[in-house]
């Protein structure tokens, strides 16, 4: 019996054993796992593993897109899709309309431009695909709207780009927006001129800049005018869009004066004279403005209706010759057909422009107002002295040559 029961006992002790290491084992078994369970090399789970292939698997390229994701005022000039780490293999920019852009990966692979700026309040989507030096690609998108009309100012200039140009033409500049922050905006304008002049700024109002220098510009220079003005912000709210280089060049130094009295004019170039020409100017009633003008337009044919200069239905001449603008507010000098020949050195006789003799037609190269035509640049000055009438205003038309140095100079924002 009791031999029996020590025997129990052992038993009981070794199921105990047994049981804690089962239980041992079956914790051990819990912790880790085995080969069942998703146990790899080094101890790394399957999903590390994946995760670690996927890493690896990633582009080191990255991609930029210009402007950024959602922007609502968006450049329409330096919209610009680039990488680091990688190159570019495809680049798609369309509206939203679906309509794609033109533009041009770079020779390196480094970025993508579009061949002209964008519209002002368009929509643009933006798909980019880039790959690394092992062939990994990764792609990006972007989308964004461009600056709208409202919130932005745009410059027109004079001259144009590539012109050649008498050497009294200023750089003028006439902004849709009124301009509030006029030193922002003359900062962001630069011309210069390989003539070596000092070149300032003048603001005649809140939308309208000339440049000029002291004096004419030197024949045979070349003048450049940087705008850089896309963000600028010319009034609240109202950002610039424009970023653009213009270059012209200064013609031969042609300068004609023009004696209301003597009735003659006197053309001059590079400071030697090389024909007088008899005129008309301005009636007693109607004399012509004395002072420095700039020719700002050139036309072979023109109409010219008196009620559109104050004059009521004085005259109406739908195809006067040659005619080349003086002012702004109606001065030109032109070929004269209907006038008699005695007229031209002898009697004033105009509203106030200065008349040439001329023929019907503009077709006559031998009359003096078609040869004075062809002998023009626009920007070639014609000075007025001797008139009755008092010296024209600096901003009627280009005629900034009217104000002194100093005076001009206290008209800058810089």
């Amino acid at each position: 019996m009791e031999k029996r029961v020590m025997t129990d006992s052992k038993r009981r002790r070794g199921l105990m054993v047994a049981s804690a290491v089962l239980g041992g084992v079956m914790v051990l078994a819990g912790c880790s796992g085995d080969g069942d369970s998703g146990k790899g090399d080094g101890g790394k789970s399957a999903q590390d593993q994946v995760d670690q292939a996927a890493a690896k698997e990633v582009s080191k390229a990255r991609i930029a897109i210009e402007p950024k994701n959602g922007s609502k005022n968006g450049s329409i000039n330096n919209s610009k899709v680039s990488v680091v780490d990688g190159t570019l293999t495809e680049v798609k920019m369309v509206t939203s309309e679906g309509k794609p852009v033109e533009g041009k990966i770079a020779a390196d692979g480094k970025s993508w431009t579009p061949a002209k700026p964008l519209k002002r309040s368009t929509s643009y989507k933006v798909t980019a695909t880039a790959k690394d030096d092992k062939g990994l690609t990764v792609h990006e998108n972007g989308s964004f709207t461009t600056v709208s009309p409202g919130n932005s100012f745009i410059g027109t200039f004079t001259p144009e780009d590539g012109s050649t140009v008498g050497v009294g033409m200023p750089v003028s500049i006439n902004f849709n927006k009124p301009i509030k922050d006029r030193k922002a905006v003359q900062s962001g304008i630069t011309v210069t001129s390989t003539g070596g002049q000092e070149i300032v700024g003048h603001w005649f109002n809140s939308q309208r800049l000339d440049f000029r220098p002291e004096q004419y510009w030197k024949e045979g220079s070349t003048v450049t005018l940087k705008l850089a003005l896309d963000g600028v912000e010319g009034a609240p709210g109202v950002t610039g869009v424009q970023q653009k280089t213009v270059t012209f060049k200064v013609g031969r130094n042609q300068v004609s004066t023009v004696d209301a009295k003597s009735k003659q004019m006197v053309i001059q170039r590079n400071g030697k004279t090389i024909r007088t020409i008899p005129i008309s100017a301005g009636a007693a009633a109607t004399p012509t403005y004395n002072g420095q003008m700039v020719i700002s337009e050139k036309f072979k044919e023109t109409r010219m209706n008196g009620a559109t200069v104050g004059f009521g239905g004085e005259y109406d001449i739908p195809d006067v010759p040659h005619a080349m603008r003086l002012s702004t507010s109606g001065t030109f000098i032109h070929g004269n057909y209907w006038g008699s020949d005695s007229v031209f050195g002898g009697q004033n006789t105009s509203h106030g422009c200065v008349g040439l003799n001329d023929k019907k037609g503009a077709n006559d190269p031998n009359q003096p107002g078609a040869w004075f035509y062809d002998n023009s640049l626009i920007g070639d000055v014609v000075i007025v002295k001797n008139s009755k009438d008092e010296t024209i205003k600096p901003d009627n038309g280009l005629n900034g040559w009217n104000m002194d140095w100093a005076a001009w100079k206290q008209g800058s924002a810089l």
